[in-house]
């Protein structure tokens, strides 16, 4: 194939609603679908979610699933990863926020907000909207915080609550 007609975005757009039928029927959540090019290798990678903790044959099922779609739908040779997202999840898209909702996250901002004098602290997850932001309760004086989305600059899970 020509890699010139090649477009990543317009992939992912086809790849999204199939992933995400595929990992609904096995009961899991897909966090993030990724497709990029390393070290001159194309990698379509999809990170999973479920609340008992994603298995090896949650993973192997979808990876199954999917197969025989993926050819069709990527005119290049890439490598397919399936697994959990980690521990330490870097949290990166709305759903996330409302999936990890009740969680703690170590969470560093960009710029001050109204009610803290720190931009880096553990926080727990009250609630997200995509018009307010993350609304967070810290966990050193448990003062009830909302954060606009573009203040955060990185919110990650955190290990000792997973």
């Amino acid at each position: 194939m020509d890699q010139r007609n090649f477009n990543k975005n317009e992939i992912i757009e086809k790849l999204i609603p199939l992933v995400e039928n595929t990992a609904m029927r096995y009961g899991v959540i897909p966090l993030e679908v990724d497709f990029t090019k390393e070290s001159g290798k194309w990698y379509l990678r999809i990170f999973l979610y479920k609340n008992e903790g994603v298995t090896l044959d949650d993973c192997e099922n979808v990876s199954r699933s999917l197969n025989p779609f993926l050819d069709e739908l990527i005119p290049i040779k890439f490598y397919l990863e399936v697994s959990s997202p980690g521990l330490d999840r870097k949290l990166k898209s709305d759903k996330e926020f409302i999936i990890f909702n009740g969680k703690v996250i170590d969470l560093k901002l960009k710029s001050l907000v109204d009610g803290t004098e720190e931009k880096h602290f553990l926080c727990k997850i009250l609630d997200y909207d995509i018009e307010n932001g993350l609304t967070v309760q810290k966990l050193d004086d448990n003062k009830r915080l909302i954060i606009p989305k573009d203040k955060i600059l990185r919110a990650q899970l955190h290990i000792d609550d997973i």
